[in-house]
């Protein structure tokens, strides 16, 4: 009997990691006539020129929620103001900060409270007040101050709440944003022939950039450990697994860290779930979720230039923190939205993305784990064929790097941000050592945060205490940071 099941879970593995790559190389071709569509049409030019001039232009609203940010506030937003674009607003939402975060912005923007409409179409914390400067300079910011709500959820639909134009970009405060970003992002939006009910823009790690004047001037790779690991995981992510999925109209979710989204659609889906670990993913869900249920068509899209950048986790303690959240957050969702799973009222996000998300990226971490005891079982037992064990490792370690490389080749194809083409060595490195660092960390916190959910533990958020972004020695200094979750381990 012992046996029967051993060799009941060897064929299970193979085939499960056969399929698994499969998987990968049809991303790797949807991702790839993505990129070539991409750039058979999109001229950054052309778009600024045309927008610049129409009358049509779509206004679009910054959304940033802010807590305890007193040491980067000012910078942050000064960098939000300075985007290029007809239209737009930068709000940014005071969540019960127990700091200077408030003051410093009252006194630095001049800002006075202000008589406003604010209609509370998705529920939230109480809402305080509104403020805007007495400097006409600083026409475009809003200030929207309300009491604390505990998740970045809860403060982002205030922000929905406050929004004025019909499409807003939700990010983070400690984001930088790329100047012409909102071109990138409302342009797939004005093309299509069909209703773009959110657009992805790529994110990069800010971590070893160098920064100046709330800009980066010169792209770098990380060349720490854990923010250079988490760069290669995002390009991964974005250039091979968004652009596939966006090619079928299957996208898994919208990065919190920079997405664009139909105003309207967002209030009519609920609007953010406060109490979702993962609120990208659970937003989007809950938006074509509402396309399908009254037969609407839609279209999500993934912009494969980069638009923003971030701040990575620089230290496990703050890796681990982050991991477990989004292990606990997919965990929910998948609960959450178990009812269009195979249902093919929703599409390809029911018949596709789902089911993959729930063998491919939550079953994973589970299998590997059972895999590595069976494995040490086997071994410790003597019945390890291991030249066909070496034989196997190899092939998937060889297949890893394949697919690393290919996704070198996209960023280098689209146009690469790096000015040193021996910049991508940092790259490659990573993915050289990924397997037996990176990796195994990210499946811990994965079991981890699937583990906090089944115990139903309370979550805290914790203190990330940031130096922010500022020039030093050619590089970005980082203390702390809560990155957006790109869409998962695999490509996404």
């Amino acid at each position: 009997m012992k046996e029967i099941v051993f060799d009941f879970f060897n064929y299970f593995v193979f085939f499960y990691t056969s399929l698994l790559a499969i998987s990968f190389i049809v991303m790797m071709f949807l991702s790839f006539a993505s990129l070539k569509l991409r750039k058979s049409y999109y001229d950054d030019n052309y778009v600024r020129r045309v927008l610049s001039e129409s009358p049509y232009t779509p206004g679009v609203s910054v959304i940033a929620p802010a807590y305890n940010e007193e040491k980067t506030i000012i910078d942050n937003v000064d960098s939000m103001l300075g985007l290029d674009y007809p239209i737009f607003e930068v709000v940014i939402v005071n969540d019960g900060s127990k700091d200077s975060t408030l003051d410093k912005l009252i006194e630095h923007y001049e800002l006075v409270e202000v008589p406003f409409a604010y209609i509370e179409r998705i529920k939230t914390q109480p809402f305080r007040r509104v403020l805007k400067s007495t400097n006409p300079e600083y026409h475009r910011l809003i200030v929207v101050d309300k009491e604390n709500g505990g998740t970045k959820a809860d403060a982002s639909n205030a922000g929905i709440n406050a929004a004025q134009y019909p499409y807003f970009i939700c990010t983070d405060v400690d984001c930088i944003l790329r100047r012409d970003a909102l071109y990138r992002c409302i342009w797939p939006v004005l093309s299509s022939s069909k209703h773009v009910i959110a657009v992805s823009g790529t994110m990069r790690m800010a971590n070893g950039c160098r920064i100046k004047d709330g800009q980066v001037v010169e792209v770098r790779p990380p060349h720490t450990p854990i923010p250079l690991f988490q760069n290669l995981e995002y390009m991964r992510s974005y250039l091979v697994g968004k652009m596939g999925w966006s090619a079928i109209n299957a996208m898994p979710n919208v990065s919190g860290g920079f997405g664009l989204f139909d105003r309207q659609i967002a209030i009519a889906a609920g609007g953010y779930d406060p109490m979702s670990f993962a609120e990208d993913m659970d937003l989007l869900a809950r938006m074509v979720g509402y396309m399908c249920d009254f037969s609407r068509p839609y279209k999500v899209v993934q912009v494969p230039e980069t638009c923003c950048w971030t701040e990575g986790p620089p230290n496990l303690v703050v890796l681990y923190r982050q991991r477990t959240r989004w292990g606990r957050g997919l965990f929910q969702a998948l609960m959450i939205h178990r009812k269009m799973i195979f249902n093919k009222t929703y599409r390809q996000t029911g018949l596709l993305t789902l089911p993959y998300m729930v063998i491919f990226e939550f079953l994973a971490p589970i299998i590997e784990f059972t895999g590595l005891v069976v494995f040490l079982f086997l071994a410790l037992t003597g019945a390890v064929n291991w030249h066909t064990m070496w034989v196997i490792f190899l092939a998937i370690y060889l297949f890893c790097q394949f697919l690393s490389l290919v996704v070198v080749a996209y960023d280098y194809y689209l146009g690469t941000l790096y000015r040193r083409g021996y910049e991508y060595i940092w790259i490659i490195l990573a993915s050289i050592l990924e397997p037996f660092i990176y990796h195994p960390i990210i499946t811990f916190c994965s079991l981890k945060g699937y583990l906090n959910h089944l115990m139903s533990r309370e979550y805290k958020w914790g203190k990330m205490t940031r130096k922010g972004f500022s020039q030093r020695d050619g590089g970005v200094a980082v203390e702390g940071a809560q990155g957006p979750p790109p869409g998962g381990q695999g490509p996404q």
